[in-house]
């Protein structure tokens, strides 16, 4: 082949790759953003949507994303100020966001009354709790793909707010871990519901720091758990809907009065249930709540 032909097939193949870059820049430009709505805040929940074909990172791993591109961002009572969000789209074009976390502060809340083994717990009731936590762990391991979450939330009972999310706890005068949730003071044997569309992956009695237990899986690492109860309803591996019963309210584990503690998880990411749902109606608001408030996870 002479000089001029191989220079001839060099330009032929450098028109066709500009051709090929150049329509690889427009798929770029057009590429539909990922939209997300929620709380950008610690504690806080975020829903996300791409593309089909979509895949995303947060602060560097990955995070699920269904068949139909939902996808879920959590972020930790103290999350720091900012978050790094990347997603590679199905036509290979690259996002990148910079996502601002609001910072909040939290309440220091004593509670009193609790019984002492709870607290204090001897050698024999550590490893009691230490194998219960063991069950909490594996039902909080994301299982499903699929966005059950998406058909929104509840409140799984109404009444008084005994306890909020992120409060410092004080538990017979011994400083504990920040609260996980939000408490729920009501009458002894009031329905509790399930606060979302799920499959129930934990439903115990006796637990000690939790009593009456039920762990739903909302989808892609989203789990609810419900505790304290006197009763609980369903059994795992039973799909359950939004609103639905799975228990009564009572005052079992670590608790000073009939009440529920609602607390979620997104994989390991504690989140605030409360940013998920109206506010509390205002005629279950203000009945007086128990003089001691209960204690929850």
């Amino acid at each position: 082949m002479s000089v001029l032909s191989s220079r001839r097939l060099w330009l032929q193949g450098a028109t066709a790759l500009a051709a090929l870059s150049a329509f690889r820049i427009r798929r770029v430009a057009a590429a539909a953003p990922a939209t997300l709505e929620g709380h950008l805040t610690q504690g806080g929940l975020v829903f996300g949507h791409v593309e089909p074909g979509g895949r995303v990172w947060l602060d560097g791993a990955s995070i699920m994303v269904s068949a139909t591109g939902e996808f879920l961002l959590g972020f930790n009572r103290d999350a720091p100020p900012s978050a790094q969000l990347r997603i590679e789209h199905a036509d290979d074009s690259v996002e990148e966001r910079t996502l601002t976390i609001a910072q909040r502060t939290y309440e220091v809340q004593p509670v009193n009354g609790l019984p002492q083994n709870t607290v204090t717990p001897d050698a024999q009731t550590q490893a009691k709790i230490a194998a219960d936590q063991k069950k909490i762990d594996a039902a909080r391991i994301p299982q499903a793909i699929v966005a059950w979450y998406a058909h929104g939330f509840d409140w799984p009972a109404l009444g008084p707010i005994s306890g909020v999310y992120g409060s410092v706890r004080i538990l017979n005068g011994v400083p504990r871990q920040p609260h996980a949730g939000v408490d729920i003071a009501a009458p002894e044997g009031t329905p509790v519901k399930s606060p979302a569309d799920g499959i129930v992956r934990l439903a115990e009695t006796g637990m000690v720091l939790t009593g009456g237990t039920v762990i739903i899986d909302h989808g892609q690492g989203l789990t609810s758990i419900l505790i304290h109860m006197s009763a609980v309803l369903v059994r795992a591996g039973v799909f359950v809907s939004r609103g639905q019963i799975i228990g009564r309210i009572g005052h079992t584990g670590r608790a000073t009065g009939p009440h529920v503690h609602w607390g979620m998880n997104w994989r390991d990411v504690r989140l605030d249930p409360q940013l998920l749902v109206p506010p509390m109606p205002a005629g279950a608001a203000t009945v007086s709540p128990p003089k001691t408030p209960p204690a929850g996870e």
